[in-house]
């Protein structure tokens, strides 16, 4: 049997209709995904027990799907069975987000159950290589297309975010903690915006299982918001939401919407 551990968004819903049997949706407290009932919800203090819920109910596999932020613990809510794994929570929040759900998901795999990924339960949703939009990215975009990876690249050993915007040869923008919706939110005032582009993909080095970068209509529609060219995502290594309608919406702005192979 599988469980989805949902946080916000689209995905779950997404990830729970490719499947032939309903999976079981456990619902971080505070976190609940877009169209789907909680079968069940959990809270980090309470993690152990829900453990053993999963194992209760015949759960075998598991995947993470849904956005997720560093939820607040209060250390008083911690059960019995959560107790003992206080030391690889404390560890696991201390580090960068890639940290952290390797911890966490190293700990399903240690009390038995497999870990899969969205992009394996789903694999409609993995975006195919192209220039997806009627717009084509010109030299200079391609240029800052190149960049935008560089970057993310030279950021992945510090495990920081999945996103950044670049702009006619400069970084305008750099995902942090707020994620990629904080980013566009938060961008400087300049002329450069214009030309700017949202480029996403994986750290190098990513566990994907529980992370893989993710875009959407609401992507696109921050980004026309925003004022910027066009979205850069890497082929193959993001999940895109409702393409059609991503690609309409791009079209309708006059944006570029690129899934870059890295040539």
């Amino acid at each position: 049997m599988l469980a989805l551990i949902c946080g916000t968004g689209d995905l779950p819903a997404k990830v729970a209709a490719a499947q032939d049997t309903p999976p079981l949706i456990c619902v971080l407290d505070g976190f609940a995904p877009t169209g789907l009932d909680a079968d069940l919800e959990f809270s980090i203090e309470t993690l152990g027990s829900f453990l053993i819920q999963l194992g209760d109910k015949g759960v075998t596999e598991v995947c993470a799907c849904g956005a997720i932020d560093r939820p607040q613990i209060d250390p008083a809510k911690f059960d019995e069975h959560t107790l003992p794994l206080i030391p690889l929570l404390a560890g696991a929040l201390q580090g960068g987000d890639d940290a952290a759900l390797r911890a966490v998901m190293g700990l399903f795999e240690q009390t038995g159950f497999a870990v899969r990924g969205a992009h394996e339960l789903a694999p409609d949703l993995i975006a195919q290589p192209g220039v997806l939009s009627e717009k084509w990215p010109d030299a200079q975009m391609r240029k800052d297309a190149k960049f935008g990876a560089d970057v993310l690249a030279a950021m992945s050993p510090m495990d920081v975010g999945q996103a950044c915007i670049t702009g006619g040869g400069q970084l305008l923008g750099m995902e942090t903690i707020g994620g990629t919706d904080h980013m566009i939110a938060t961008l400087p005032e300049t002329p450069l915006i214009a030309q700017g582009v949202l480029v996403k993909g994986p750290k190098v080095g990513q566990d994907t299982r529980a992370d893989m970068p993710t875009v959407g209509p609401k992507t696109l529609e921050a980004i026309i918001k925003a004022g910027l060219a066009g979205l850069v995502i890497d082929a193959g290594d993001v999940l895109m939401l409702d393409p059609e309608r991503c690609i309409q919406l791009a079209n309708d702005a006059g944006l570029v919407l690129w899934s870059r192979t890295g040539e």
